[in-house]
């Protein structure tokens, strides 16, 4: 195990719309329930673990985390209920770089607030007690979804990587990568605070 550092170091995030723990092996079963909350591991262009993966999925991430390349999350919604996992991910403490990704959350918590009460304490929290230059966003340019929720945070598009990666249905995966700057954080901060105030249609 590497030495503790600022990035991995163990933090709670929390909002009025969303709070962030550590992620746990505690927090399985709730995890669990939250994967097979709208079957979303079967959305092709995606990668979140079935039911069944979450422990194996849990033991990934906190190797990770140990190895200093990651630091997980779990979820919890505005009552308490997990909700899903967020990371900070391909930490590069030196260059003071991370990506928010290896995200996903329960089906009925979505097009809610807790996305972007999640984003905004990580966002924060990377700018303004990690010093980062700079937060990726990294996601499928086929997952129009996730394209547009990271675009209404208010992140650049600074290109597309063709046939990054290989999925697992052995599908060649063209990533989209967006980034918010540090110079950028202030009034991206402001946007997103307004996002959350701003009244929510039914």
């Amino acid at each position: 195990m590497t030495a503790p550092n600022p990035f991995t170091a163990p933090v709670t995030l929390t909002g009025p719309h969303a709070r962030l723990e550590p992620l746990s092996r505690d927090h399985r079963d709730a995890l669990r329930d939250a994967a097979s909350d709208g079957e979303l591991w079967k959305l092709w262009y995606t990668s979140v673990p079935p039911p069944d993966r979450i422990e194996a999925e849990i033991d990934r991430r906190l190797a990770l985390r140990d190895a200093g390349s990651m630091h997980p999350f779990t979820v919890f919604d505005a009552d308490g209920r997990v909700a899903g996992m967020t990371t900070y991910m391909h930490i590069d403490a030196i260059n003071r770089r991370v990506e928010i990704g290896s995200t996903w959350t329960r089906a009925s918590c979505q097009r809610s607030g807790l996305n972007t009460q999640c984003k905004l304490l990580l966002l924060r929290h990377a700018f303004e007690q990690l010093d980062c230059i700079a937060v990726e966003f990294r996601t499928h340019r086929l997952n129009t979804q996730s394209r547009r929720a990271i675009e209404r945070l208010g992140a650049q598009l600074d290109g597309i990587l063709r046939s990054h990666l290989r999925m697992p249905d052995g599908t060649l995966r063209d990533t989209c990568v967006y980034s918010i700057t540090a110079a950028e954080w202030p009034t991206i901060e402001t946007h997103l605070q307004w996002q959350l105030d701003k009244p929510r249609s039914a």
